[in-house]
Formats: structure tokens, sequence, C-alpha cells
């Protein structure tokens, strides 16, 4: 080879090398970074659409729309505070166990701790308090028992929070049924993000309530955000032409991301190290800064990257932090050796992403909130439902994992991390900072600043303990008139035209999708009826009835578990892994798990099961339905920590994030306790269930850590 060939080969292998990183921001931002600072305190004023809801909730159902930290918390409080002054009861139902616990705690400080009770499968206090705080599930199956035995839910308000679940893809059904079977003499009070079609949801629920509902829409937020763009030589600019509000590039930001292809990305940029990037946001008094990443592993990664940050912090908030941090952890003695710690501690920097324990994710929030972090890395997750904010919102990416596949944000999404910028009585100005690369389309971020939210989309389905449910206190012509009822069939009839809903729905539309529905309700009809678990005269048999109470993902499965008595039912860790292998939605390698790590009881136990409900599997399938598949590795990690495996010990068996292993032993819980309130059927597979929550949700699962709460954060 010669001399020049080798040349030109050197030089197409090396990596090209990178522009130094340096600090800079166009002359244009002087002004906007002079007006960083805090508010100054002044009494508190409610804000115009506060006082309307407020005013609305005493005669109509309401449904309020705001960006986040607008305040819709403040109007939740004084609702409940009528209420509750007036003798009466409310209940709060929110969609997260870690929202519904920070609101207990909210809520206890302002009406009192005895006048408080919680609801969330993991605790169940107080439930006689006239102010109930729970899941929105808890509350679903609540109307479910109230509807079997003819009675009234016992309370005179509810409270949705974050009612734009309505449109979740897993969860939407649950606040949908909420919203159908609420009867119409309680008051229904619903806070959301901004949403593009309030009023349709607001005509929905008055055609099917025969209530006025109201719609309150704010959308001004309560600290303005300024959008910035990131050159990757470290220049700041501003992201849009500030003459121009429908989502033009600012002209330096639109020179640079022009010379890209694939409109707007580029992928030849290189955004800048994490160091150099806080070092480029402390320098202009940007921080603290909340970083959404793509994945887990992008999230540790940057924190990793991030120790060699040095901030301008001075010893004593390190100290203070410090000593926060020893205090948080006093009730979580495993979190002393997290592998995350030393950088929480000494560097002010978190990591925040669902494969961390729930404490864990609590102390990150608890710090930044409280002023102690100078960044947090998180996925998108954290936008929604959690309080968290930060002077500043970094993202380097579009789109986001949707838990099926990467999709392009959506107005509602980007709003709802745009909403972290700026903490309220605490900034006086709060801004995105877009980074470009190789997953971000700069032009279609622009877009989003000023876009439209989105329209929240029915999810309504039918499963088989709806079916059930449903049957326990309705015929078939009585559960198609709910079925009518559904805001999919709704939707239908106004499609196009979603500001305004229309009065009047046209017959032959509104057919169409209730067909739809009516069709998948007789196909589970007719399956039940063929395992007999409802009779031909529609009516629930015996084992339909007790099958009922298994509000859980697949009722059925285990429903026949009991009925074939192939449950290991005097045996709670045998029981607990059982219910795991049920409940586990993870692909796991079985495949290399050694024989001397099977213990012989679990594998005959499991054997037995999965054998056993092989059969009834494949009548599931072959109808349309679907099932769970059975794997072993779950089993095996829940029936070690059933019977007192130490934690490190587990997680060396377990294949995947602790945060991941928690979650399944959460949901096992709940399984376990659905199975706990069969006693009058099962008595001794009841009181196994109830043996093993009490053995698998102890530390670090659950850990009781009751923050600070500050009720001026959401005001």
């Amino acid at each position: 080879m010669t001399n020049k060939r080798r040349d030109f080969h050197r030089k197409i292998r090396r990596p090209p090398n990178r522009q130094p990183v340096k600090a800079g921001s166009d002359k244009s931002l002087k002004s906007v970074f002079a007006s960083i600072g805090v508010p100054k305190k002044k009494p508190f004023k409610p804000d115009a659409f506060q006082t309307r809801a407020i005013e609305t909730i005493r005669e109509a159902d309401c449904l309020v729309t705001a960006p986040t930290g607008a305040g819709k918390t403040y109007i939740a409080v004084e609702a409940v505070r009528e209420v509750f002054e007036g003798l009466g009861r409310a209940w709060y139902a929110s969609p997260l166990k870690a929202l519904t616990n920070a609101k207990y705690q909210e809520f206890s400080d302002i009406f009192g701790a005895d006048n408080l009770g919680i609801l969330t499968g993991d605790r169940k206090e107080n439930t006689d308090a006239p102010i109930l705080v729970g899941t929105t599930e808890i509350l679903r199956n609540q109307l479910y028992d109230a509807m079997h035995r003819g009675e009234n839910l016992s309370t005179d308000l509810v409270v949705l929070d974050e009612a734009h679940y309505l449109g979740d893809v897993d969860r939407g059904v649950v606040w949908e049924e909420t919203m159908i079977y609420l009867p119409s003499r309680i008051p229904l009070l619903m806070l959301s993000a901004t949403i593009g079609n309030a009023r349709q949801i607001a005509g929905w629920l008055e055609s099917i309530r025969k209530r006025r509902c109201v719609t309150i829409e704010e959308k001004n937020r309560p600290v303005p955000l300024f959008p910035l763009f990131l050159h990757p030589s470290g220049t700041l600019f501003p992201l849009l032409d500030p003459k121009e509000k429908k989502g033009r590039l600012h002209r330096k930001a639109s020179g640079f991301v022009d010379g890209g292809r694939d409109r707007g990305r580029n992928f030849r940029a290189q955004a800048p190290p994490v160091p150099d990037l806080l070092r480029i946001l402390d320098k202009y008094n940007l921080l603290p800064a909340i970083f959404f990443l793509k994945s887990r592993a992008d999230c540790d990664s940057a924190l990793a990257a991030g120790g060699a940050f040095s901030s301008s912090e001075d010893s004593s908030r390190r100290k203070n932090r410090e000593a926060r941090i020893e205090e948080l952890i006093s009730a979580v003695p495993h979190l002393a050796g997290h592998k995350q710690m030393k950088t929480l501690k000494k560097k002010g920097l978190g990591s925040h992403h669902s494969g961390q324990l729930p404490a864990w994710k609590i102390i990150v929030e608890t710090l930044m909130t409280e002023g102690y972090l100078d960044a947090v890395f998180a996925t998108s997750t954290v936008a929604a439902g959690v309080n968290f904010p930060a002077r500043t919102i970094v993202f380097f990416n579009s789109d986001r994992f949707n838990g099926r596949e990467f999709s392009p944000l959506t107005p509602t999404e980007f709003h709802q991390m745009t909403g972290r910028a700026g903490r309220r009585g605490m900034d006086k100005i709060g801004f995105a900072l877009a980074v470009p690369g190789r997953y971000m389309d700069i032009h279609y971020v622009a877009e989003l600043v000023h876009a439209r939210a989105t329209d929240v989309i029915s999810q309504i389905r039918i499963n088989f303990s709806m079916t059930l449910n449903l049957l326990l206190s309705h015929d078939p012509g009585q559960i198609r008139e709910l079925l009518d009822k559904s805001f999919a069939t709704y939707q239908v009839s106004a499609s196009g035209q979603i500001k305004e809903a229309p009065k009047q729905q046209p017959p032959e539309k509104k057919s169409r999708e209730t067909e739809l529905l009516w069709q998948s309700f007789l196909q589970h009809l007719d399956f039940l009826k063929k395992k007999k678990y409802v009779a031909e005269d529609d009516s629930l048999t015996d084992d339909g009835i007790w099958a009922s109470q298994l509000r859980i993902d697949h009722p059925l499965m285990v429903a026949e578990g009991f009925r074939r008595n192939l449950f290991p039912a005097d045996d709670p860790a045998l029981l607990a892994a059982i219910m795991a292998s049920l409940v586990n939605e993870r692909e796991t390698d079985d495949a290399s798990i050694l024989a001397d790590e099977i213990p012989e009881n679990l594998e005959e136990a499991f054997a037995t099961v999965d054998d056993g409900l092989l059969p009834f599997v494949m009548e599931l399938e072959n109808d349309g339905f679907d099932a769970p598949v059975f794997y072993l590795r779950p089993a095996i990690t829940l029936y070690m920590w059933a019977r007192g495996t130490e934690w490190e010990e587990l997680l060396t068996f377990w294949d995947g994030a602790e945060g991941d292993l928690a979650m399944l032993i959460m949901r096992t819980a709940d399984n376990l306790r659905h199975i706990g309130n069969l006693s009058g059927v099962f008595p001794a597979a009841a009181g196994s269930a109830k043996q093993a929550v009490d053995r698998i949700l102890r530390d670090p699962v659950v850990s009781v850590i009751e923050p600070d709460v500050n009720p001026d954060i959401d005001l």
C-alpha cells in the first residue's frame, strides 16, 4: 500500500474531532437571562379560573384543563374543604400510587390525618374517614360493589385528578367506566392537563349524566416559557423567531439545522458531553434542570458522565444535601449502598426512571423539589403526574417510547414535559432547551411549542372482569344501554365536531360504535357461558359470582386454577410464586436457569399449573382471547423472596432491573389481595394469600418515606 493510500485510509478511519465546547449565548438572550430570578413573595390570590371552578362545582360538574403547575390542586383542596366543612364526604382519585401517597400526605397536613383515609391496594387506612384518597381503579371497584348491592357510593364529591388518563391506551377504560357508573347526584370535578377536546368530553358527560358539565380552560402558564436551541459548539440561541408565533425557527437555529437532512434532523451533530452541558447551564444560571432522555440506560450513562461536573455551589448546600439524604434513607437502609448515592450526595445529580426502586425515586423527587439537586436525568414518564419542577428542561429527542414503539411526541406529551420548566413561586421564567442530534427533529419541536393540545380518544374495551362485574347487577339489555353511553360511541357521532359537541347524535352513527362494543361483550359472554361462569339465563353462576371479585388482568386464569384445584393453596410462598408467573409481562431467560436453582416443590407446583391450564389457554386462544405465557424465573424469584431471601442475593438471580422486580412484586401482591377476598369459597388459599402479601411487601420494595409536603408548590 502506498503512503498516499495509507494516509487516505487513516483519515477515513479516524473519528471526527469534536470542536471544543465553549459556553456562549446569542446577544439577544442577554435581556432574557437578566429576567431570571425568584419572584417577590406576595399574598396568595387565586386566579380567575380557580375561583370560577370552585363556584361551578357547587352546582354542576366541572372539567378544568390547565398547564402543569397552573394551580389545579388548589381547586381540589377548596372543593373538598367546602364538602368537609358541610359535614359531607369526598373521594379524591389519582392514577398513580406515588401521586396518591403524596396527595394523602398533603391533604393530611391541611385537613388533619384523622380526617383522611387512603386506598391504593398497598395501603388501606382509615377507610371510614370523611375524605378518601385513592387510585382510580379502587374507586371504580367501589362503584362495582355499590351497583351490586343496590347502594349509592357514600360520597358527596368525586375528584378525578389527571382526567386526561381517559385517553390512556392501557388504563383509560377505568376512567371511562368510572365516569359512566358514577351516580349523577355526586358532583364530578375533573382536573386535567391541557387537552384539545375538553368541550366534547363535557358534552358526552352531560348526555349520560343529565347534569350540566362546565369546561374551564386555562391556557396561560404560571411561569413564562422561553425555548432555547443549543448549537453543538456550546452556544445558546433562541429556538423561535421572536416575530413569528407559529413555529418558525430563529434564523440562527434554522441556519444550522437546515444544513442537515430529513426535515431538521442533523445526524452528524453530536450533543456536547454531559459535563459541558451542565457547565453551560450553570454559567447562565439555568440550573436546576431535568434532562429527558430516551431510555433508562441513557439516564444512568448521563449520570455517570455528569460525575465529572463540578458546580458552583457552596459547601453549606452540599452538607445540607448530605444531611437531608441521611434523613430520608433512614427509613430505607438498603439505599445507603445505592450505586448512584455518591453522585447524588457529592454532585447533586440524580437519575430517575422505572428501573429503580420506588423509594429511590421518591428520594430523588424530594431532593429536587426541595432545591438540593442541580440536575436529574429522567425518562419522559416523569413528566406526567409527579410534582417535579426545574428551571430548565433539556430534551434530545422529538419522539418517545410509548410502551410498544417509538412515536413522535404529541403536543400534550411535549407540554407535559415543558410544564416542568419554571417553578411557581421560585422562578420568574422557565426554559426548554432543544439539543440537536440523531433523534431530534428541530422543526417539529418548534411546531409543538404552539401546537394545539392533543384530543383525548376513548380507549374503552370489553374484558372478562368488566363483563362479570356488570352481570352482577345488570342484565344484557341494561349493559347494552351502558355501552351506548360510552365515550367511544359519542365520539363517532361527534366526528368532525371536536370543539363543539353536538346536542343530538345521529342514531345510525351511534349504533355502529355501540355494535362493536356489543359484539365484543357477546363474545365474552358466550365464552363465560361455555365455561359455566354465566348461566343460560344470563345470570352469574356461583363460580361467576366469586370470579367477579378477581378484578385483575387475567381473572379467568386464576378462576380456572382454583376450579381445577391446581394452586398450592396451603403454601404462601408457592402461591406467591405461581401468581408472579401469571402477572409477569416480561419475556425472561428460563433456558439459562440451572437445575439446582429450581426448588423441587416449586418445579412440581409450576408444572402442575402449566400443564393443568394448557387446555384452557388453548380454548382462550381458539376463541380469540389473549392468555399469558408462563415463565419460571419470575416464579423462582418470588418464591425466594417470600421465603426470606435478602434483596441483594435475590437480584443476582433476577435478570432485570430492581425497579422491574419491585413492580412484579407489587403486582403479585395485588393479585394475592384479590385471592384473599375469596375466604368464603377458598379459605385455605385466601389465608395463604394474605400471608404471602405480608411476606413479599417488605423493605426495600415498600418503604414509608413521607417527605415534607409544600402545598404551595402547585397552588
